[in-house]
């Protein structure tokens, strides 16, 4: 007990630390943000009529991106809202390289009034793993 009282500022910390890494699991779930794999992406844009979103900035979205992806950074997402309008109702799978950005971008989507918004697990990188076909220019 004498190590805790001694060391309080660790356990502050540690508990600071694990606050932080369920923040986004926890705002995703309460926002109703889904993680689809890539191939369950891919049956969302086949089946449902779903479109690709792709949060990266401009020079990241030339270098690599899944195919018939639009690209509207996320750091301009709210003044492309009005790109975004006419598929409202219907799935949109948010990318990014990683799937740290994408959830972001779902959330402010689903907080404009967006029905059916995933999140791509892994994103791009993610995309690749599978041996999925990517875009580059």
């Amino acid at each position: 007990m004498d190590f805790v009282v001694s060391n309080w500022y660790l356990f502050v910390a540690l508990g600071v630390i694990i606050g932080l890494l369920l923040m986004g699991p926890i705002t995703q779930v309460f926002y109703g943000i889904k993680g689809i794999t890539p191939a369950e992406a891919i049956q969302v844009v086949n089946r449902e009529q779903g479109v690709i979103v792709d949060v990266c900035e401009p020079n990241e979205f030339r270098e690599g991106r899944p195919p018939n992806s639009m690209n509207v950074p996320l750091s301009s997402l709210g003044q492309n809202l009005t790109r975004l309008e006419k598929y409202k109702s219907r799935p949109v799978v948010v990318s990014c390289r990683s799937g740290n950005r994408s959830v972001r971008a779902a959330i402010k989507l689903r907080r404009q009034g967006f029905e059916k918004v995933f999140s791509l697990s892994g994103g791009l990188l993610g995309w690749q793993r599978d041996n999925l076909p990517v875009e580059k220019g």
